[in-house]
């Protein structure tokens, strides 16, 4: 986790690019800090890609700047710049051995050979890939290869590494296990990194902030919790995971909060800090609801703040969770609950009705 007195290591002010008439990045505006783990995240198309490129200075922007370290980076080229990129394809040179890779951009430097393989073993090390600097490239696994690239880009030492989906290659088991151990070594080593992904879920877990992009612009800049439980739109609450969306209108406000009229669950008081700034709570007509929000409750279960009635239209079993489909009453569209397969739950039929649980507390509120 980055302390909260650590100061920006990057400052994007305005950051505009033009591709011919194509309008690929609409001013952005974000400050990284200093031993952050940051990603980008959003569709394809979205600009994040174009971002971290022109961080690493393989793009020029159109308009804005671009500050690392202090040091405006208007002019300076890619190879002078104090980071380093870590690429989808891993960029390994197949003539090469592991060694070679990773030391390949240390020939350029000062240093002699001794000490070059020093830092290539320390590098190694690192990556906790010592005793393989003789090996092939052609020899390596995918995990392997991830790991000679990234120990290319730290060898160099820079302030800040760039990471553009350097996982998506990785079977599902090794992406997982390489997305906790990219997240240990940048705590320990302190080192700002910058992520791009189009994976949910793996920005959630590796990252301290998130920049959630759309079309060129930053919708949402926050922490993964901040991002999940407070979306600031409906856009970005439907991209970062699931949410449940039922129609709802403002019948009131007074001190302890707003009065909600929700067909589909009945009266509800929420608090006033659930209004997204800048929100009129006339504008309100939605509320959102998470699937793990709702609690399909159980004979003699009644603890629930408050109880609603379904009918079960659906199932997907994926062995520790269910997702049920229900229908409502008063809503049309089906409402997705997620419930753990705890022992001796069992799983309910299609056509059941059964009473489901919510609090006021799980409710987020959008235009």
């Amino acid at each position: 986790m980055t302390s909260p007195e650590a100061q920006p290591i990057i400052n994007l002010t305005g950051v505009t690019k033009y591709f011919g008439t194509f309008h690929a990045l609409k001013g952005i505006d974000a400050n990284i800090k200093e031993g952050e783990f940051f990603s980008l995240l959003g569709p394809s198309g979205c600009g994040k890609t174009t971002l971290l490129r022109m961080i690493a200075g393989f793009e020029d922007p159109s308009d804005g700047t671009i500050v690392i370290g202090g040091k405006s980076m208007a002019g300076i080229s890619a190879n002078q710049r104090p980071t380093n990129m870590v690429f989808q394809s891993y960029a390994i040179f197949p003539h090469l051995n592991v060694a070679e890779n990773v030391g390949y951009g240390l020939k350029k430097g000062k240093l002699s050979k001794q000490a070059q393989l020093a830092e290539v073993e320390k590098a190694l090390e690192m990556v906790d890939l010592v005793g393989y600097g003789t090996r092939a490239a052609h020899e390596l696994s995918g995990g392997q290869r991830q790991r000679v690239a990234l120990a290319r880009a730290l060898v160099m030492r820079p302030k800040v590494v760039l990471l553009d989906e350097p996982l998506s290659a990785l079977d599902k088991n090794l992406r997982d296990q390489m997305q906790v151990e990219l997240r240990r070594l940048q705590q320990s080593l302190g080192i700002t990194f910058i992520l791009v992904t189009h994976d949910q879920e793996e920005a959630l877990i590796m990252s301290d902030r998130i920049a959630v992009m759309f079309e060129g612009k930053i919708a949402q800049l926050a922490t993964p919790e901040e991002l999940y439980r407070r979306p600031i739109s409906r856009r970005v609450a439907s991209f970062i995971g699931v949410m449940n969306f039922l129609e709802a209108r403002v019948t009131g406000s007074g001190e302890a909060g707003l009065q909600l009229d929700i067909p589909a669950l009945g009266q509800v008081e929420v608090s006033h800090d659930h209004l997204p700034e800048g929100l009129n709570p006339q504008d309100i007509h939605t509320i959102g609801i998470r699937p793990e929000m709702l609690t399909v409750l159980y004979d003699g279960d009644q603890g629930a703040e408050r109880i609603a009635q379904a009918q079960v239209v659906g199932t997907s079993y994926y062995g520790d969770m269910t997702y049920y489909s229900v229908l409502l009453p008063g809503h049309t569209e089906e409402v997705t609950i997620s419930m753990r397969n705890t022992a001796g739950r069992s799983i309910l039929n299609v056509g059941s009705t059964v009473s489901v649980g919510w609090g006021a507390d799980s409710i987020v509120l959008f235009e």
